[in-house]
């Protein structure tokens, strides 16, 4: 890592190691609490603030917002993943969900995200506070299994680590994180942030400041940037900004990768905070309208679905409303859902294929016989 591009000293500065093999690792300073916004900045919090506002009531499209959560979530797994090089679409992930098989080692990465994040949001309704212990919970969630489960999954490094380097040391690295020691008194910091019981600024400042520390730290060998990208949803739950997590800011950050990371580089270098807080706040404001929007088009489809189904079983509807959480069903899927037998599961959908909602795919007993809601697919899937 080039000292010499790191002279923003109020957001720190590049320490040598010492010794013969010594580098220079990233000191941060510890997250602010006061800053001064500009116009331009403020303009586009209250965009997101009322975004954000949308968002909030978009879950009451549905009857049961908890349908559209699971949706969602898997939205923002695939896109946060694929920011780390995780190759798996939405509708993979939705179809392991209800067959319970994957051959891809992708999905599985996928399919851990979402573990992690249901369990973190788990945690907060039994009303554990976000804390560094829960990071640690769900980092093991999200490694366990997969690539990078030799990684000390749940543990925080206690080596040194770095970003981007041609020959794979930290000499030459684009970015290298605190030393250990650094990187605990870091993190401490961080926890404390989290709790500020008198904050100074906007609860969406705060949220691109936690992030952009802890993408900072890198407190794990690997899987760091899947955990921050969750913890922007969970802080958002937490503080109650969020009643549902309905946002998938990620799909922001994967369509613009590359200034993604040049953002959260170049505060440390150059102390560019005001173009990474409007670029978060854009993601914010972005990713909400477009989550309102696909909310709506579901919503029209529930209607349509119920009105071709009007008259007939209303177990029926019901199948149609589970369509809104998984848009692949099974038999089995059904029958756990519902408490019907079998066969009644298999008529159920059949009357669904019958009316068009659903397309039958496969044959036979077991789970690679499923019927698929396309129309749902498409607005989940593009």
């Amino acid at each position: 890592m080039d000292p010499k591009r790191f002279v923003a000293s109020e957001w720190g500065r590049a320490v040598s190691t010492g010794g013969s093999a010594a580098y220079h690792a990233f000191d941060p300073m510890p997250v602010p609490r006061e800053l001064v916004l500009r116009p331009k900045t403020i303009m586009l919090l209250s965009e997101a603030d009322a975004a954000l506002g949308r968002l909030a009531g978009a879950g009451r499209l549905l009857p049961d917002p908890h349908l559209l959560v699971n949706a969602y979530i898997t939205r923002e797994a695939v896109a946060s993943s694929r920011i780390e090089g995780t190759q798996a679409s939405v509708t993979e992930v939705f179809d392991a969900a209800v067959t319970g098989t994957s051959a891809r080692a992708d999905v599985q990465e996928v399919s851990n995200y979402i573990l992690a994040l249901r369990h973190g949001l788990g945690r907060l309704e039994e009303g554990f506070p976000i804390s560094l212990r829960l990071v640690r919970e769900m980092h093991e969630i999200l490694l366990t299994g997969v690539r990078g489960q030799e990684r000390t999954p749940g543990e925080f490094r206690q080596t040194q680590n770095w970003i981007s380097s041609p020959d794979n040391q930290p000499r030459t690295a684009r970015f290298v994180p605190p030393t250990v020691d650094n990187m605990w008194r870091a993190l401490d910091d961080w926890e404390k942030y989290l709790h500020d019981g008198d904050p100074k600024l906007p609860l969406l400042i705060r949220c691109a400041l936690m992030h952009y520390q802890f993408e900072t730290i890198h407190p794990f060998l690997d899987g760091n940037g899947r955990i921050g990208r969750l913890f922007i949803i969970l802080y958002l739950v937490d503080r109650g900004r969020l009643p549902t997590p309905l946002l998938y800011i990620s799909s922001y950050f994967d369509q613009r990768k590359e200034e993604y990371y040049d953002r959260l580089q170049f505060i440390r270098e150059r102390g560019e905070i005001d173009e990474w807080l409007d670029f978060f706040l854009l993601g914010i404001a972005g990713q909400a309208s477009d989550a309102v929007s696909r909310a709506e088009e579901l919503a029209d489809l529930r209607e349509k679905y119920r009105l071709a189904l009007q008259g007939g079983r209303s177990r029926a509807i019901e199948v149609a409303d589970l369509l809104f959480a998984n848009p692949i069903m099974t038999v089995r899927e059904v029958q756990k859902r519902l408490g019907v037998s079998q066969p009644g599961a298999t008529n159920l959908l059949r009357t669904l294929t019958a009316e068009g909602i659903v397309r039958e795919v496969g044959e036979g007993p077991g789970t690679r016989h499923r019927w698929f809601a396309d129309d749902v697919l498409r607005v989940l899937d593009p």
